[in-house]
């Protein structure tokens, strides 16, 4: 495989443009937060998965952030020659973020399926573009063996994990599993672009 080069985005002349995208897991409750932390820095565009809708509040989403669904995708492509959604959208994003990545999500990415408008970004995406995921699922699932083997895939594609956390539940247990904070995963992501700017000169990504 090729080394990867990076790509060349100069910041001085415009703000990063994240593409922030949240799959079926009750954690999508917290993407309206995480899509608020991102917008008051960046230019935001978001994805939402059929399965993460019923735990987003559109009310309480950021009016200055584009919301996409699987219904968006082909409505506005009417004729050949007009533009295709997933596509657009990955030429459009300098970096992209999965909050929650769900097991779901994650072993759809690590098999190459492209079944809904994520999923067929991803397929489509340039890694030379930097990539962050930040899973979330129960402990059963986060200690399965299928998923030490996803994400061994999706770190060969240049995919950088932000790990879950532990949390306690009301019976007292710990468990791990649990998407960290919309904070630290905006912290992350601006601290990653800050770090390559300042070693590539114009805004090395």
């Amino acid at each position: 495989m090729e080394p990867i080069t990076p790509v060349q985005v100069n910041y001085a002349s415009r703000k990063p443009r994240i593409l922030l995208a949240a799959s079926g897991s009750v954690a999508a409750i917290k993407f309206s937060n995480l899509c608020q932390c991102f917008s008051e820095w960046a230019e935001v565009k978001a994805i939402a998965t059929k399965a993460s809708l019923p735990f987003i509040d559109a009310g309480s989403f950021p009016r200055n952030v584009d919301l996409y669904t699987d219904d968006d995708e082909w409505s506005v492509w009417k004729k050949v020659g007009d533009g295709v959604l997933h596509i657009e959208l990955r030429r459009w994003a300098d970096i992209m973020v999965i909050a929650p990545l769900s097991a779901n999500t994650l072993g759809k990415i690590a098999g190459g399926l492209c079944d809904n408008l994520l999923t067929c970004i991803v397929r489509a995406w340039d890694y030379k573009k930097p990539f962050f995921v930040a899973p979330a699922m129960n402990s059963f699932m986060w200690y399965n063996p299928f998923t030490e083997r996803h994400l061994m895939t999706i770190d060969e594609l240049g995919i950088s994990l932000i790990p879950p956390v532990s949390k306690r539940l009301p019976s007292g247990d710990y468990v791990n599993g649990a998407m960290e904070e919309p904070s630290f995963i905006f912290s992350t992501v601006r601290l990653f672009v800050k770090s390559r700017s300042q070693s590539g000169g114009s805004g090395t990504i």
